[in-house]
């Protein structure tokens, strides 16, 4: 059974918006969103080569990874521009108290 345990990230007003982080746990990269729409959390690295999405580009809800220009859709991980063809893993972020968190699943 997974459950799901919540991770500080950093202060949410370090994430100026149309921006990227990156956050890594127990060896995994994801990266950090701050949208139009709010906050958001994917896998860190680009599902088409090893490119750290966190050097990529924001537009709106849009990253654009920085290896081959492929783009996914930040809320839902949809791969959305060639090369990239497999949408990203997305994962829950909450901010309390000025700081972001990220909801990642454990065994």
């Amino acid at each position: 059974m997974n459950i799901l345990q919540w991770h500080e990230v950093g202060a949410s007003d370090d994430l100026e918006e149309e921006d990227v982080m990156e956050f890594e746990h127990e060896g995994a990269l994801y990266a950090i969103y701050h949208t139009p729409t709010g906050f958001y959390a994917s896998a860190g690295v680009c599902t088409h080569e090893t490119a750290r999405l966190a050097q990529g580009l924001v537009f709106g809800e849009i990253i654009e990874c920085p290896m081959h220009m492929g783009r996914f859709h930040i809320p839902t991980g949809a791969a959305k521009g060639a090369p990239v063809c497999v949408n990203l893993a997305v994962h829950p972020v909450k901010v309390e108290g000025g700081r972001l968190f990220i909801g990642l699943a454990t065994d």
